[in-house]
Formats: C-alpha cells, structure tokens, sequence
C-alpha cells in the first residue's frame, strides 16, 4: 500500500482496512470461485437455479494479496485504484511466498503496451519462476480492442452469458398472473 498512500495520502480506515481483509466482496467472490467449500442450497438471482455451489478446487490453500485501495473522496462501491508499485509488490511477495497459481482480477480501461503494463510484467516475471499467472479480461467488452491482460504468458480468463433464462410468475395488482423471463 506504499504506492497509495504515496500517490494519495494515508487509507481512510473507514472506507477499506489496512490489511488483505476485503471490504467490497470481490475479493472474496473470486476467491470462493477457485477455492470455495460447498454451500447446499446456493442460488442465483432470487431464487433461482438452486444447488450446491463449490469451488474449482476446495482444498486448495489461498493466499491473498491486496494491491487496490478505494478511490479517495469515493466509496469502495464506487472503484478501486490499484498503483503499478502496490500491484508488482503483490506479485513480487506472492513470489517469495512460493505460490504454485497466482490469479489477478484486476483489469485496465484501455490497451496498454507491455512496457507500461505493471501486471504483464509482474505477470511474466512469476512465469519465470514456474508459476501459473491467470487474469481477469477485464470488464469493458464485448467490444473490439477492450481485452485486458492479453501478454501470451498470462492465461486471460473472460466470463460470458447464461445459456438459459429463467422464468418467474408475476401477480400484477389486477390479479393477472404473467410469466417474466430473468
């Protein structure tokens, strides 16, 4: 967090914590992706699609390393800013700490070059070290030219529609009972 509190000034304890913990659940949502326990009964959207939810790998040992702290004078709902040093020292210690996969959800706006992307550089100095480095696409797509982490040694994960709607029963106030597709 060095690199924040050089660029920004000190963390409003209020609006995130000075520690790996997680304040906005992103953190934890795609940790629970790679490593979550089962959880009977899970569900989306309202209800729907219930089953047993489970990660790709649930006796997996996470570590995690916090690089992004909110944006100042914003709430954590509002962004993040994840500085090129905080993000290369996330990496940097991962390293060190011997981890075998390193997964980065962090995604830039635009096309960067190599030579200005902290992450393809952090990226392809874990490869060098025998470790699996994952990235998000980032958010901006479907559009041309907004793929995010796109270095060949980076193996760049992109999410994509539900193949299936649901539908739900609907009692309008004049009693009417229509079906809604979600």
């Amino acid at each position: 967090m060095r690199g924040y509190e050089s660029a920004f000034g000190p963390l409003n304890e209020k609006e995130d914590y000075k520690s790996a913990r997680d304040k906005d659940g992103h953190g934890t949502h795609t940790a629970s992706i790679v490593a979550g326990r089962a959880v009977a009964n899970a569900s989306a959207l309202g209800g729907f699609a219930k089953g047993t939810a489970l990660g790709g790998a649930p006796l997996a040992r996470l570590a995690i390393y916090k690089a992004c702290w909110p944006i100042k004078g914003k709430s954590k709902d509002e962004g993040n800013v994840c500085t090129n040093i905080d993000m290369l020292k996330a990496i940097d210690d991962a390293i060190g700490d011997g981890v075998d996969v390193l997964s980065i959800s962090i995604g830039f706006s635009e096309p960067l070059s190599y030579e200005e992307d902290a992450i393809a550089r952090g990226a392809l100095h874990a490869v060098r070290n025998n470790i699996v480095v994952v990235c998000s696409a980032g958010n901006a797509g479907p559009s041309p030219q907004t793929l995010s982490n796109p270095a060949p040694w980076i193996i760049t994960v992109g999410a994509s529609t539900v193949d299936r709607s649901f539908l739900s029963p609907v009692k309008l106030a004049n009693g009417t009972l229509i079906e809604v597709r979600r």
